[in-house]
């Protein structure tokens, strides 16, 4: 069996501001945009891994999901606790500098950690966790 990580979701509050950092501050590029009424949903992904997407979507938009879930979810990611996403990067200081310049909340500047690895964490627009180590 064949399996691989295709894509992944996380939420925005604003997709222009999210489409932003995750093209800008992080240099993906922008694979697809689909609007529906007053939401929109934006793909991205690093441009060596083609096949690798970040869908940026808006959340609660599941009919099923219910006006008192909403809620809790936007509660959540006022607070950074509802998603989150690791990234790695073989130039982990410079990535810091330039996603430190784009204006993105430092939660953690890069660190080593006690378990071998190093990074450093930002919150996105919608106060999603990023999470960037270092890699080999």
């Amino acid at each position: 069996m064949d399996i691989i990580i295709h894509t992944t979701f996380l939420p925005h509050s604003d997709p222009e501001s999210s489409l932003a950092f995750y093209r800008d501050a992080l240099g993906f590029e922008v694979r697809n945009q689909v609007e529906y009424g007053d939401m929109h949903w934006n793909t991205v992904g690093p441009a060596k891994q083609p096949d690798v997407n970040i869908v940026l979507y808006p959340p609660g938009a599941d009919p099923g999901v219910t006006d008192a879930e909403r809620q809790t979810i936007v509660e959540m990611m006022a607070k950074g606790t509802y998603a989150s996403i690791m990234l790695a990067t073989s130039d982990l200081d410079g990535l810091f500098e330039r996603v430190q310049a784009s204006g993105a909340e430092v939660m953690q500047e890069p660190t080593d950690q006690p378990w071998g690895t190093r990074d450093c964490a930002f919150r996105d627009p919608a106060g999603n966790t990023v999470r960037i180590q270092q890699r080999g």
